[in-house]
């Protein structure tokens, strides 16, 4: 804020100097600029002085000649001057001196329009740009530190109305995720304590019937048979009690949020082309889109384009880099959408395990990564009410986002 404070006033004082300059020089050249009307003047007496009759227009300036009475009035400037023994009044318009005065009025009238204009432009950008920007700049910080129960207050502003709506949006995102992730926690730590409780009985009946056997306390064969029984059900107890773990860590761990609604297909290319041309183009990569026809989809346009970009960065990561390719098809009332890229393709056993999560192909090498990318496409287009599946060709692979159009 008080950079452009000084900014605004170096601006303002920069134009009054600039104004200042050029009325000096106009008015300075006026004073060393020569008189036209004093050589007309001139030229008047030395004709009176010769007798001769005094013509007004062969005499540039001079507006009247006339016998000089003290007593008379006299109108505009004029000068006294004697010629053929009398007293004339000779009355002149100084035309440049006045225009080169009118020019700097102008001047200077149209320059204090400009600064006025130019200090009202800066105090809009100063009240309603810069001023708010200061006071949210620290927000990102404060989200990055957890600051993430107190909510954003709203400002009707034209500039920052939409940023801010967003920022509060990321901020309940992140509280949730936060309330998720403590709750996940939670119940992790409550199953695992609850079934280390559940395994302690039947672990302790293997352990004293094991030493039973151990010590030949049972020399009866049917009591040795039953208790090798219990240590059977037991252990068949604990390995229950393993499933049951088992399955609840192995359950979904994430939750998406889809806002269905409607939009135009183009709109959702042309923000990924206009996301990937550049950078397609900086990496040495052709990027080629088909045409289409354009149709309304049905689903979240964010969320699809979360998909579809996770397909451009895998296209590009796991390629060979020539080219990728957008194509599109129609299936009944699906519109599909395909990101195929240039290269070597999975082996085909890998293709089924695509889409699992945390999962890897062979060719992930050491490149950086999760394995859960293609995971969040398949959750993301199911919550949607399509689907997503992976074809592979000779030199290329394809995956291909199933999108719902609006019946």
């Amino acid at each position: 804020m008080k950079s452009f404070d000084r900014l605004f006033a170096a601006v303002i004082a920069v134009l009054v100097i600039v104004t200042a300059a050029a009325d000096l020089a106009l008015l300075r050249g006026d004073r060393n600029s020569p008189d036209m009307y004093k050589v007309s003047v001139e030229r008047v007496v030395k004709a009176l002085d010769q007798g001769r009759t005094v013509d007004l227009e062969d005499f540039e300036g001079v507006s009247y000649v006339e016998v000089f009475l003290p007593d008379s009035e006299a109108e505009g400037e004029y000068v006294v001057r004697s010629a053929g023994g009398k007293l004339y009044r000779i009355g002149y318009i100084d035309a440049e001196s006045s225009g080169r005065r009118g020019a700097a009025f102008v001047l200077s009238l149209s320059m204090a329009a400009a600064i006025l204009l130019t200090a009202a432009v800066m105090l809009h950008i100063r009240r309603n740009i810069i001023r708010p920007f200061s006071q949210i700049s620290d927000l990102p910080l404060k989200l990055a530190k957890g600051n993430l129960t107190t909510p954003l207050k709203e400002r009707k502003s034209r500039y920052f109305g939409k940023f801010i709506w967003g920022l509060d949006m990321l901020r309940e995102e992140l509280e949730r995720s936060k309330q998720r992730e403590t709750e996940r926690a939670k119940n992790e730590k409550t199953l695992l304590l609850s079934l280390s409780h559940d395994i302690k009985t039947p672990l302790s009946a293997i352990k004293l019937s094991s030493k039973a056997l151990a010590k030949g306390i049972y020399s009866d064969p049917a009591k040795q048979a039953e208790t090798a029984e219990g240590i059977g059900r037991s252990a068949d107890e604990i390995e229950g009690y393993l499933g049951s773990m088992v399955s609840s860590l192995s359950s979904d761990f994430m939750s998406f949020d889809v806002r269905q609604g409607e939009f135009y297909l183009s709109e959702l290319i042309g923000r990924i082309m206009a996301m990937y041309r550049e950078k397609l183009e900086l990496l040495g990569t052709e990027l080629r889109a088909e045409e289409f026809s354009d149709c309304l989809i049905l689903g979240d346009i964010d969320r699809l384009e979360e998909v579809l970009q996770n397909l451009m960065e895998n296209a590009i990561k796991y390629g060979d880099g020539r080219w990728i390719r957008l194509s599109f098809g129609e299936e009944e009332d699906c519109r599909m959408v395909s990101v195929t890229n240039s290269g070597a393709p999975l082996p085909e056993s890998e293709i089924s395990h695509i889409f699992e999560s945390f999962w890897r192909g062979s060719n992930a090498g050491n490149k950086p990564g999760s394995g859960l990318g293609l995971y969040i496409c398949r959750r993301l287009m199911n919550a949607m009410g399509g689907d997503i599946f992976v074809s592979s060709d000779q030199g290329s692979m394809s995956v291909t986002a199933v999108c719902r159009k609006v019946s």
